[in-house]
């Protein structure tokens, strides 16, 4: 069983280039597989490993001074969910493009996972999905407005187009773990809308917190780990991958005539070129003699 954690923190970070070179050295050391983002705003990630692994590397990051208030939520899974370690520098640890945008200066109110069924239903609330499109298909809360972005990044701009519809209102967002949120109803709040509330911890801690018989979510919440979805409880859901596109897919999916492991899916096939879908199968083809390689090592 192999424990995952996913972590963030917002907190001013210097020496970019040393923190990354000895949290990457730590992981090694401990095992753990997954991906961190470090830039200037801070830390964002998520890691798998044995139990013990995951322990020492929280407690080694949030002995850090930068990372003392650390963020985390951990859940399992039988299967290794990731292949390899990465560790990358990057502007922002969540990706919006607006840099005057502070989550250290001022966020929304939080509200706890067992208040937010009753929050989101009174009458002057209106709900909003932060995140991206495709993962919004495969689950939402119940009443929720999906803002159909590709990426955070469109999100200012669609606040922008459609601030109008919610005067008088009060504001609930919510994203997979948090982080999102930090930004959203930081960005809001520069945008002078005073009353602008965000779930704490996420969904991930709503699937964790509230009993499925009391839930107001319908579906699966897509990870972006080898689990691909989960549901309450933090089960693992039915939905695979799609490698040529990264969007979740059902196990009936895999019978369409248009999916093709590693290259294509229904969602997909249309969006790319015979070149892309070439190179997509040499891809594939690569993955597949290293499975078997790793096999006869292994034998």
């Amino acid at each position: 069983m192999f424990t995952i954690a996913a972590l963030y923190h917002f907190s001013p970070v210097n020496d970019l280039v040393a923190r990354q070179k000895h949290i990457r050295e730590k992981c090694e050391t401990l095992g753990i597989k997954g991906t961190l983002l470090l830039a200037p705003e801070g830390i964002n990630g998520t890691i798998a490993g044995s139990a013990d692994g995951v322990e020492s590397i929280l407690h080694f990051l949030k002995n850090l001074p930068e990372f003392a208030g650390l963020e985390t939520k951990q859940s399992f899974s039988p299967d290794e969910p990731f292949a390899k370690l990465k560790v990358r520098l990057k502007r922002e640890i969540v990706t919006m493009g607006q840099p005057d945008v502070d989550p250290l200066g001022a966020v929304g109110h939080y509200v706890e996972p067992e208040d937010w069924n009753g929050f989101i239903r009174a009458q002057d609330v209106v709900v909003i999905d932060t995140r991206n499109d495709y993962e919004v298909a495969i689950g939402t809360f119940e009443g929720a407005i999906d803002p159909k972005t590709k990426s955070f990044r469109e999100f200012p701009a669609w606040w922008e187009e459609n601030k109008t519809r919610f005067e008088n209102q009060r504001v609930a967002m919510f994203c997979t773990g948090g982080i999102r949120c930090e930004k959203s109803t930081s960005f809001l709040k520069s945008q002078g809308v005073e009353e602008v509330y965000h779930l704490k911890g996420g969904i991930l801690k709503y699937l964790e917190t509230v009993p499925e018989e009391e839930t107001s979510w319908n579906g699966e919440c897509f990870v972006f780990d080898g689990r691909v979805s989960v549901g309450h409880g933090l089960k693992i859901g039915p939905h695979q991958l799609c490698f040529g596109c990264r969007r979740p897919i059902m196990p009936e999916d895999v019978k369409n005539e248009k999916f093709e492991l590693g290259v294509s899916c229904h969602q997909c096939f249309d969006e790319t070129s015979a070149d892309d879908k070439a190179r997509f199968r040499e891809r594939q083809k690569q993955i597949d003699l290293e499975k078997q390689r790793n096999i006869a090592a292994s034998a």
